[in-house]
Formats: C-alpha cells, structure tokens, sequence
C-alpha cells in the first residue's frame, strides 16, 4: 500500500524550490510545445514568484510518497476565499493519488483557515488539471483574473465541518428502522 502524506514548507527550502522549479520547467515546456530552455524557466520564476506561498499571506504544502519528495501546492489567501495555485505531481508519481491527496490537504487548510471557496485559474492545455479538478468537485466559473495563462476558472465551494459529537440528538421516528440513516438537518 503506498502512502501520502503532506506538509507545510516555506517556499524558499531546497525541497520545495525544487519542486517549484520542476513545476515551471513543465509549464514552460507544455507552454511551447518544446523543450524549455534554462533562461525561460528562471524568467517565468521570477515573473511569476511563489514568495507569498508563505505566511501571511498562503501556504506551501509538499507532498511525499512513500516518503519521497513528489509534488506540491500552495494557497494564497484572499477575502473570505483562497486561491489554489502551483499543483503539481512529479510524472513518476502521477496516477497513484498524488493530486487528490494535495487538494485534500489545500482545502482542509483553507477550511481551518476560514476560508468558504478555493477558486483557481489554469490553461487550456493543462487538460489533466481541468479532469483532476472537475473530479473533485470544482465548477467552472467566469474569468476572475486575466492574463496569458487564465483560460479556465473553477471554484470549489467549501461547507463548514459540522463535529459529530456537536450534532443534537434527533428524535426517532419509530415507523423508520434503525438502518435508515436520517440526514442532518
């Protein structure tokens, strides 16, 4: 049985820049429709830095494998909301659960933070995001930003956690048998 599991790191640790520079080398490359060229990718890092994935204003989480390092995803906070951005499984880890367990883990995080939405951005031909999201029960929205690399929004409503043991105790009906299960109201 392989294992995932999650945590916090600031953006500039060697692990986590690493995975941050495996994450733009790919967007570049996917971008291009080529092999991406050093000077792209250190261009894109610093057009689009990941120094605010930290707090007080998001979050990184990493993600292990079996205990290796194999992916990441950070939130930045807003208003009421979090944007999710910076996903990413290393190819050797794709298919094994690696992007549900981070979105997992944001929208925990975005929970415990009181945040009630995760919205994000993504291109067109990031077509196993798109899947990934719309599994996992993000919506398409209208455009929320602009710019080159905005051409599709979801968004993932995030209801607050009711604690169990904080529910009312609610009266039985005796004509329902004790295997129906009644939905908390």
């Amino acid at each position: 049985m392989t294992t995932w599991t999650t945590s916090l790191a600031p953006p500039d640790t060697h692990d986590a820049a690493t995975l941050l520079r495996e994450y733009m080398a790919e967007m570049v490359r996917r971008w291009h429709g080529r092999p991406e060229r050093p000077a792209e990718v250190t261009g894109a890092l610093a057009e689009m830095p990941s120094d605010d994935l930290a707090p007080p204003t998001g979050l990184l989480l990493l993600a292990r494998h079996d205990g290796q390092l194999a992916g990441c995803a950070g939130l930045r906070w807003r208003p009421g909301w979090a944007e999710l951005t910076r996903v990413y499984v290393r190819p050797g880890h794709r298919g094994t659960g690696g992007g549900a367990a981070l979105l997992a883990a944001v929208e925990a995080s975005a929970r415990a933070a009181g945040a009630h939405r995760i919205r994000l951005d993504t291109r067109a031909d990031l077509v196993e995001a798109r899947a990934l999201y719309a599994r996992h029960g993000y919506r398409e929205i209208p455009a929320f930003t602009a710019g080159p690399y905005a051409q599709h929004w979801f968004e993932k409503l995030l209801p607050a956690r009711v604690d169990p043991a904080e529910r009312q105790p609610r009266e039985r009906n005796p004509s329902q048998s004790d295997s129906v299960a009644t939905p908390p109201g």
